[in-house]
């Protein structure tokens, strides 16, 4: 069984359309490198607004 970690010490990102930090969930697991958006929500408002600069 996987060593579990605290929560700070898993890797996090910002969301490029409410710039607020998300962190690393396991069903992200596999293509972490290509999650961008925190949710749904941020993912469907980049479609309709052109995403922030970091």
């Amino acid at each position: 069984m996987a060593r579990m970690r605290k929560k700070s010490e898993l890797p996090s990102k910002i969301c490029p359309v409410c710039m607020r930090p998300f962190t690393w969930r396991r069903k992200w697991a596999r293509d972490w490198e290509h999650v961008i958006y925190c949710s749904v929500r941020c993912r469907g408002a980049a479609k309709t607004r052109p995403a922030k600069k970091i």
